[in-house]
């Protein structure tokens, strides 16, 4: 009994241990003494959601794009260590692990994509380290925002604009004999913008480009549209042929016709419409306008406004060019110290007679000084026919010397003429006006109620120049219109704005800088604008309610912000980011508000 239970209790001891492990099958055949066990990577086990314990990197490229790889995971949880590999050139510092190993097990699948690209790929596909830029990547990325807005154009793009220089060429006649109707029709047709008014009996008044014989009948089919709608007792306001945008604007017996490529909005070309509207009633006044209407529907307006179509054509091309002080509803302004412009408010004061209704100084279509009834104001779009008129038209500038000329000023009185008296200052009066090719021109207007008041108002130009000179506020006025307007390194050094567009909307008046040199021909300063139409459209359109409007294109980068303070529009190259461009705005805006009495009139001269 005794030996079976000590055999028992033997066996229930073997069977309490542990059966040897077998041998690894990598042990060495023909070695039974020594085992070589090959050691296996240590792994360690972490939390994480993902399906390998690989590390997903996001890269921005220059282009805008962005990218993502994976690299292996080098920071340890739990102080756990990792075996560190000899750096090698090869497969795996280009982002990838050999096959072959229990590493290989925890990578995804999809991080050996051929479609994905290792962060070897972005520097060298043979070497490289991601964490180091190269001098030449360094540069280009400090080059890339500087880029211009439209420099990346080619030359050979075919768009609209490609033609745009030759906007302004005229048709030939029907004189030149080497030009018959159809050619003279199809380089009408090529115009990208066209204003036409005609009467609501048919009859042509004015076209921009072609004379009238060639587009009678193209009139008259505008005609027959317009007197459909109105017949149906739905006005027609506007209509699309493909790309091109017809706006209609009915002004009692009168239709006036917007024909344009050039993306404008409606309400847009309607103000332009109305701008034209505007210059007609400055020659004829609206009771003279409807007197001849309603006792002749059928007259032709052209003989009561002979002499004025090239008012009608300087500012119908200067809609086509682009004109910010349109487009805002703004003017522009001379910059001056407040000390130099307050004088010339007071010199103005002093010698002002009491014939006069407003006095203005004005130098290259800015203005520099303004005097008026304390009640009274000048409209905006009164100023722009007026300073159309002396720099645009050429006329009165053709002129010279002294001009008195009868005037009404649609947004002060539609149904009666003021007298304007103009001065223009040259540096020599017997030279001729070579200030005029660079807009440095000096004018001095002068508006009366009182049709017999020319000589008193002669004499009160002679006595305000006087003053002027004896203060040498006169060679200020020239030297800052010579000056032009400032640069953008002087405005905000340093930044990557290109150009913007400043409104005071208490005030009404903008300031903007010099075009040169980003935008130094016709076709630059159309893209230009173009691009200020489009923010403008967008940000004003009926329904919106965006404050603030970032756009990235292929060529640029825009902002456009709005407060009930002011308007702002600016540009900059198609590589500027928001940050960056934002950063400029507010560089701007803040010089702005410093600058605000040197860049604006606040009040002016009131009596």
């Amino acid at each position: 009994m005794a030996g079976s239970s000590a055999s028992s209790g033997a066996a229930s001891t073997q069977s309490d241990e542990r059966p040897p492990l077998p041998p690894r099958p990598s042990q060495a055949p023909g070695n039974d003494t020594a085992t070589t066990m090959i050691e296996r990577p240590q792994l360690s086990s972490k939390p994480t959601t993902a399906v390998s314990s690989m590390n997903i990197q996001t890269l921005s490229f220059p282009d805008g794009s962005r990218g993502t790889f994976s690299t292996a995971n080098e920071n340890t949880t739990g102080g756990t260590e990792q075996p560190s590999a000899p750096p090698s050139i090869g497969p795996a510092s280009l982002g990838f692990n050999p096959l072959g190993n229990d590493i290989d097990e925890s990578m995804s699948v999809m991080s050996l994509a051929p479609t994905l690209r290792p962060p070897g790929d972005l520097e060298s596909l043979l070497v490289g380290d991601i964490s180091k830029k190269s001098p030449a990547w360094a540069l280009l990325r400090s080059q890339s925002a500087a880029v211009q807005p439209f420099e990346t154009i080619r030359a050979e793009d075919n768009s609209i604009l490609s033609e745009f220089e030759r906007e302004f060429d005229d048709i030939p006649d029907e004189s030149e004999e080497n030009w018959n109707d159809e050619d003279r029709l199809k380089l009408w047709k090529s115009k990208l913008k066209h204003f036409m008014i005609l009467s609501s009996a048919g009859k042509p008044i004015y076209s921009r480009h072609g004379d009238l014989g060639l587009i009678n009948s193209s009139m008259g089919v505008v005609q027959t549209i317009i007197s459909f709608y109105e017949g149906a007792k739905n006005p027609l306001l506007g209509f699309t042929a493909g790309n091109t945008r017809f706006v209609i604007l009915t002004e009692g017996p009168l239709y006036f016709v917007a024909i344009s490529r050039l993306g404008e909005s409606d309400s847009q070309l309607r103000a332009q419409l109305d701008a034209l509207y505007m210059q007609i009633l400055s020659t004829l006044t609206l009771p003279t306008l409807t007197n001849i209407f309603a006792n002749r529907p059928s007259t032709d307006l052209r003989k009561p406004l002979q002499g004025t179509e090239t008012l009608l054509s300087s500012l119908a091309d200067s809609f086509t060019r682009g004109s910010p002080s349109a487009l805002l509803g703004a003017l522009e302004c001379l910059r001056l110290r407040k000390s130099h412009r307050l004088a010339i408010n007071n010199a103005f004061l002093r010698t002002r007679t009491d014939k006069l209704l407003y006095g203005l100084i004005v130098a290259g279509g800015r203005l520099v000084s303004v005097i008026r009834p304390r009640r009274h104001s000048l409209h905006p779009s009164d100023l722009q026919l007026i300073f159309n008129m002396l720099f645009e038209s050429g006329g009165v500038k053709a002129g010279g010397g002294e001009n008195w000329i009868p005037l009404c000023l649609p947004a002060f009185n539609n149904r009666g003429y003021l007298y304007m008296y103009v001065s223009f200052l040259d540096v020599d009066p017997e030279s001729e006006r070579d200030l005029s090719a660079a807009g440095e021109e000096i004018a001095i207007i002068l508006i009366s109620p009182d049709k017999e008041s020319f000589f008193a108002l002669q004499q009160m130009r002679d006595d305000v120049v006087a003053e002027l000179k004896k203060k040498g506020h006169i060679d200020i006025i020239k030297t800052a219109a010579k000056q032009g307007r400032p640069k953008m390194n002087e405005i905000a050094p340093g930044t990557h704005v290109s150009h913007f567009l400043f409104k005071s909307r208490a005030n009404v008046q903008f300031c903007m800088p010099a075009l040169l040199p980003a935008f130094d021909s016709v076709l630059s300063r159309r893209r230009l604008m173009s691009l200020y139409h489009n923010l403008h459209a967008t940000i004003h359109a009926k329904h919106t309610h965006v404050k603030v409007l970032h756009c990235v294109g292929e060529d640029t980068t825009s902002l456009a912000w709005i407060t009930p303070i002011f308007e702002f529009y600016c540009v900059a190259g198609p590589n500027a980011s928001r940050a960056v461009l934002t950063q400029g705005a507010n560089k701007i805006i803040q010089w702005a508000k410093r600058e605000e009495e040197r860049l604006f009139i606040i009040g002016g001269g009131v009596f």
